[in-house]
């Protein structure tokens, strides 16, 4: 079996520590070992490891959450990236490409899917191993694991039995129930209905004759060139509604979904991170502050207050779901990033009347690492060494730089930078247009940077 985890979101319902780059698999609030913080995507893939099905997954991903995996999880993680956001089934639809034509694994292989931040027990994971057999027992076109219910909820999609459930390991699949009432829920309930968790496995072949049937490549290469004018669809309705046989797997252990902020504030590892006070007569209230000012709360009650570079939110936690609603007319771009080779964090920007930008951001490098070289056509830029020590890679040199130190980097000049102690400079840029697509990569590791230099006979100054 192999397995498939669906890492994207917009990250509109965590705001606004979460934004399209770091969405809520991404936030570090959670318990750990020894104390630290952890991420959902950190603790799944842990998990995983744990039960012996790191080995045998993948995660399906965009772009713009390539490096933040690759930070929280390592470089060894396998991704299949999506060139462009379309939902669900093209995400699955390319995964399985993949595994069906670069991996070449057979046609009678099963596919599990599931979701990348799943706040579960290992027993969950010990149940997804039971899927494989299951499906292939029974013959069916899906299998899926649904959440035995613990109180009749609204914010869940429900999986109804087609007949009366005895007791047994699966059921067979009648028809699904999206957030009904309350009242309603508890007559599904009373029908052994289970929440749908989003979790789901069919045979390779399975798949493949359906994008067949669509008239879709099922070779990974002419699917990704194609990707752009797929239908933006969700797995569901392009199959799971349309399958004539399902079944579904009871799960009766601890699975909750960490998606709003008073489900989130219920599993943190304290109730407060960052700088700032709650006072002691302050209940059931949470601080989440990234800013490097203080934030106080006093006498406040069932609220949640969250502080970032991309804003600041305060909230009763029952109404914090309401949030995306409110939102919605927000378009600015995150205004903090966590990258493989360190973190940003844009500080100011300015749009003047004759069409010229202003971005100030700060970032950091960690030791070792180091940025691509690369080079910009619109804007320039200046940096402001603050803390550290590098090698600065330049049109026809590298050379050492430290605190103190600026750089004049115009549109054009190639250039990049390694960390030798951990580095922080401050990045001004202008020009008009700015925009994080105005990028030419040359390389990303610096051993090809050096290869480069030495091929070009190039000045190494250090």
């Amino acid at each position: 079996m192999r397995l498939v985890l669906l890492s994207g979101g917009s990250g509109k319902r965590l705001w606004p520590l979460s934004n399209d780059t770091r969405s809520k698999q991404f936030l570090k609030v959670l318990e750990g070992k020894d104390n630290e913080k952890q991420s959902m995507v950190q603790r799944v893939w842990g998990q995983l490891e744990a039960v012996n099905l790191a080995e045998s997954s993948v995660i399906a991903t965009s772009k713009m959450q390539r490096d933040m995996i690759h930070s929280q999880v390592g470089m060894d993680v396998p991704l299949i990236i999506e060139p462009e956001r379309r939902d669900t089934f093209p995400a699955i639809a390319l995964a399985t490409s993949y595994l069906y034509s670069v991996d070449n694994i057979p046609l009678d292989e099963v596919i599990a899917v599931l979701p990348v931040d799943p706040y579960v027990d290992d027993a969950f994971f010990h149940k997804v191993k039971e899927i494989e057999q299951t499906l292939l027992d029974t013959n069916a076109d899906l299998a899926l694991i649904g959440v035995k219910p613990t109180y009749p909820s609204s914010k869940y999609g429900y999986i109804v039995p087609e007949e009366e459930v005895e007791d047994h390991t699966y059921f067979r699949v009648g028809n699904f129930t999206e957030k009904p009432s309350e009242e309603k829920a508890q007559t599904l309930m009373d029908q052994k209905a289970l929440w749908n968790c989003g979790v789901f496995a069919f045979r390779l072949g399975y798949l493949i004759e359906i994008l067949q049937k669509l008239e879709l490549p099922t070779q990974f290469e002419e699917l990704y060139s194609i990707y752009h004018t797929l239908p933006k669809i969700s797995f569901d309705y392009q199959v799971v509604e349309k399958s004539r046989y399902i079944v579904a797997l009871p799960y009766e252990g601890y699975w909750k979904d960490l998606g709003t902020w008073n489900t989130l504030t219920e599993e943190m590892i304290t109730t407060q991170i960052g700088k700032g006070i709650i006072s002691e007569d302050s209940t059931n209230t949470h601080l989440i502050n990234e800013l490097d000012i203080p934030v106080t709360v006093i006498g406040t009650k069932d609220i949640v207050v969250a502080a970032s570079p991309d804003g600041i939110l305060v909230s009763d936690k029952t109404s914090s779901p309401k949030i995306k609603e409110w939102i919605n007319g927000f378009n600015h771009p995150p205004m903090y990033e966590e990258r493989i080779w360190g973190w940003s964090r844009t500080l100011d920007y300015a749009n003047y009347e004759n069409g010229q930008e202003m971005v100030t951001k700060r970032i950091c490098i960690h030791a070792e690492k180091n940025s691509s070289y690369h080079y910009h056509n619109l804007r320039d830029e200046v940096w402001t060494i603050v803390r550290g020590e590098g090698d600065l890679a330049l049109d026809d040199h590298i050379t050492r730089v430290k605190a103190g130190d600026i750089i004049h980097l115009p549109a054009g000049k190639k250039h990049g930078i390694r960390a030798l102690s951990e580095l922080e400079f401050i990045e001004v840029q202008t020009g008009i247009g700015i925009s994080d697509e105005d990028f030419c990569r040359l390389y990303y590791k610096w051993e090809d940077v050096l290869v480069h230099f030495q091929q070009s006979k190039a000045k190494v100054i250090l």
